[in-house]
């Protein structure tokens, strides 16, 4: 799965924590929100000149559900529960525990989150 692939993929299941997320999906959709993110931000200081921002919050917003909707489903895909995405409230070895999950090899057949994505 390319780039445009899993951005189209995580924008068209924008709200569906159902079913599985390949490692690719993921990343390249986490790439995504990144650039974004940055684009966004230098725009915001070009035009207001660094007072204030507007189009980065904006964004974020808008890829917030995406983009907890993505974690879930790779959460699915090697077989951990949605929930354990709430890990990321606690800082640091929150964050560490979900990248190590994320980084995880996904189930190579059916798991009860359904069939395996397409890679």
């Amino acid at each position: 799965m390319g780039f445009q692939d899993a951005v189209r993929t995580c924008l068209n299941k924008y709200a569906t924590f159902t079913g599985r997320a390949a490692r690719p999906e993921f990343w390249w959709f986490a790439l995504f929100v990144f650039l974004g993110n940055f684009v966004f931000g230098l725009v915001d200081g070009l035009i207001f000149s660094g007072r204030t921002q507007l189009f980065a919050p904006i964004f974020s917003l808008a890829m917030l559900l995406p983009a907890l909707a993505v974690s879930v489903r790779r959460l699915h895909d090697s077989d951990h529960a949605g929930w354990w995405v709430l890990l990321h409230l606690i800082p640091v070895i929150g964050f560490l525990v979900m990248l190590y999950f994320y980084l995880l090899k996904g189930d190579g057949g059916t798991n009860r989150y359904g069939p395996p994505p397409p890679r």
